[in-house]
């Protein structure tokens, strides 16, 4: 006989499932192969998976989430991946019942997750360097993951930036009305502080509030080429010019402006 499980009868739970991605990209000049191997290096120590998973833990703080399980992984030769299984500490009433049989049946169904992936690429021939981080927060609950925008913009370096937000499900009030959205906003940048901003030259929103779909794509204003470069004396080098255009060039690609 195989072993059996008991049916969960599920009352007033929240389906709601709030999705949001945080894309941004890194960019940085290297003039030989030693520099890419210094960019490598850079950007291992700075987001390495103990790093990330300690971003994570700041962005479960910041949203209000129970830390139930995590997983970190670093890879050979770059990059690295995490992953946190989080709960809404509101949790419907769940955390009131914690002495309950039922406990972790609940916590399990109130689960979310945050997971990062991260791409860092020194390939480009003429020294581009990119480094990409993808930030996705899963959740389900009462949990807004809009409110950790801030916190991402201030730990990552973020040159060009994509966020996506997606709102699935529905909530049944007991009246009997079903809610599909319980945080109503025109564009997912009335979340991110005004100053923030101002460093971005393009600003792009895409909003479907009535399929609960929004986007926001940034990309930085000009900056001076001793913001892309590991040693401040290659600001005289004399291809400099010519490499900060295929850096702009490159930026413009990824925000997919050509």
């Amino acid at each position: 006989m195989g072993n059996t499980q008991e049916t969960i009868k599920l009352s007033g739970f929240n389906n709601l499932t709030k999705i949001l991605s945080f894309n941004f990209y890194d960019f940085n000049i290297a003039m030989n192969e030693k520099q890419k191997q210094e960019y490598i290096n850079y950007i291992h120590t700075k987001f390495n998976a103990t790093n990330i998973r300690d971003i994570a833990r700041n962005i479960c703080s910041i949203i209000e989430a129970n830390i139930l399980k995590e997983s970190i992984q670093d890879y050979d030769p770059v990059g690295a991946s995490t992953m946190t299984l989080m709960s809404d500490i509101k949790g419907g009433g769940w955390e009131a019942s914690a002495s309950s049989p039922n406990a972790s049946v609940k916590m399990h169904l109130d689960k979310s997750h945050i997971c990062t992936h991260t791409y860092p690429d020194v390939s480009d021939p003429e020294g581009i360097c990119t480094f990409r981080l993808d930030l996705d927060v899963a959740t389900c609950g009462e949990i807004i993951p809009l409110k950790a925008l801030n916190y991402m913009f201030e730990v990552f370096e973020c040159d060009v930036v994509y966020i996506d937000y997606v709102v699935r499900g529905y909530t049944r009030l007991e009246n009997g009305k079903k809610i599909y959205n319980d945080q109503y906003f025109n564009t997912i940048q009335e979340f991110i502080n005004e100053d923030i901003l101002e460093k971005y030259k393009y600003r792009q929103d895409m909003n479907l509030p009535n399929d609960n779909i929004w986007q926001t794509k940034l990309m930085i204003k000009s900056m001076g080429p001793e913001n892309y470069l590991l040693d401040p004396s290659d600001v005289n080098h004399p291809d400099i010019d010519h490499k900060m255009e295929l850096l702009r060039q490159e930026m413009k690609e990824v925000f997919h402006l050509n």
